[in-house]
């Protein structure tokens, strides 16, 4: 899938939303130019799922395809976690505190999924209303940074490339789909961040919630100042 050429974007609070219009194709770019890949394996990552449930009964890892399913009813990660059902990768191998970071995925959500994070950058400052940097949400077919603004319609039941760049030295986050810029914005500060991919519900979520990853790489770009390590946390 490519998306058009024709755009304009959207500026509010500091955030430049990049909207494009199904029509003529355009060339995308490679946004891990400058990067240098890092080594991802299972060592680097663990899986959150409902505390009550085994992780094969909400993951499942096929042919290099990450699947992940939720019910809006499960149990959070913890009998203790005041926050809602999710099947997630957490990748806590590369736990950041500082430089410029990458994560790319190929990512496909089925029709009916709604009201739920696919992918979120955590971490921000202890007076920060909200504990993470970014989060990609599902809506009705409509990905959406948080609840708004729109990233893209009609999403649903198609495989895309998503990037999402977080230079933490700058406190700026970038996203691309497919290779076309689709989103700009500040963080919220913090002392250190990672990277999570799955499914994790969200108010008014659908009764059954269901993301696929594959192809999934961690970039760090060379002479920034950065400093990352393991860190289990929930």
């Amino acid at each position: 899938m490519k998306l058009s050429s024709v755009s304009f974007c959207l500026v509010k609070m500091g955030i430049v939303v990049v909207l494009f219009f199904h029509g003529c194709d355009s060339d995308s770019v490679d946004p891990t130019e400058g990067f240098v890949e890092l080594p991802f394996n299972e060592s680097y990552y663990y899986i959150q799922k409902p505390y009550n449930l085994n992780v094969s009964d909400r993951y499942s890892f096929v042919d290099g395809i990450h699947k992940f399913w939720v019910y809006f009813t499960d149990k959070p990660l913890a009998r203790s976690s005041p926050t809602r059902a999710r099947s997630e990768v957490i990748i806590h191998g590369y736990n950041y505190t500082s430089g410029v970071w990458q994560f790319e995925g190929n990512a496909y959500v089925p029709s009916g999924t709604s009201g739920v994070c696919v992918m979120q950058v955590f971490g921000a400052a202890p007076t920060a209303t909200i504990t993470t940097a970014f989060m990609l949400r599902m809506y009705n077919g409509t990905l959406k940074y948080y609840t708004d603004p729109v990233i893209l319609p009609n999403m649903y039941d198609k495989w895309f490339k998503f990037n999402v760049i977080h230079d933490m030295d700058a406190t700026k986050v970038m996203a691309y789909i497919d290779g076309q810029l689709v989103f700009q914005g500040a963080d919220r500060g913090g002392l250190f961040h990672f990277f999570k991919f799955g499914v994790y519900a969200q108010k008014n979520g659908s009764d059954y919630m269901e993301s696929r990853w594959k192809d999934i790489k961690i970039f760090n770009k060379p002479g920034s100042n950065h400093h990352y390590g393991k860190k289990t946390t929930s």
